[in-house]
């Protein structure tokens, strides 16, 4: 039995342009419209997910899927520093920013730590390790980030060394007590060239 998840890094964001942690926003116009051109091109699923976020849910109806909210497959939570930007945290806690780039346990915003969101998906992917058949899950990009680390056995440091482009999919592939992972494939619209 092989169980498949394929994950969509959601549209992006104006708070994402602007490194925001996440306060909820729409996505853009543009976004939305790539992602509608997109829908139909995903592969079958037996179960279709996104975390619950806005911008998840969003980039799901834009695809064309009719996906379940799953709590599981939230973004990192960010405690007090939701809505506010990099520089802006950095400028009023210039060592809280630092240290929880350094140590993936530490969460000074009084969120989800790094290792917390890691440990988090690693029990989600073993529940799906359990199915048959794909899952198609439209996530944050750092649940993409958390589940490459897992599956790879990389340690959690390497989270932030992992970039995820808006509406990519990334596919992991589960037998035998393990994962495999194929990064990164670019949605594109019928008719378009590979890599376009």
């Amino acid at each position: 039995m092989t169980s498949r998840v394929t994950f969509v890094s959601a549209a992006i964001t104006p708070s994402l342009r602007r490194a925001r942690f996440d306060d909820g926003d729409s996505i853009e116009a543009d976004a939305a419209a790539r992602a509608r051109a997109t829908a139909g091109t995903l592969p079958a699923a037996v179960r279709v997910v996104a975390s619950p976020g806005v911008r998840c849910r969003e980039t799901a109806a834009a695809l064309g899927l009719d996906a379940a909210a799953d709590p599981e497959l939230a973004g990192l939570d960010m405690g007090r520093w939701r809505g506010r930007t990099l520089d802006e945290v950095s400028a009023a806690e210039p060592e809280a920013v630092a240290g929880w780039l350094a140590d993936p346990g530490a969460a000074p915003h009084g969120g989800e730590s790094v290792r917390q969101l890691c440990a988090r998906l690693a029990r989600w992917l073993d529940t799906e390790r359990l199915g048959d058949g794909r899952t198609l899950a439209v996530v944050e990009p750092e649940v993409v980030r958390a589940v490459v680390v897992g599956v790879l056995g990389a340690p959690e440091a390497a989270f932030w060394r992992v970039d995820v482009p808006p509406l990519t999919a990334t596919e992991v592939t589960g037998r035998s007590g393990r994962w495999n992972l194929r990064l990164g494939a670019a949605l594109a619209a019928p008719g378009d060239a590979p890599g376009h």
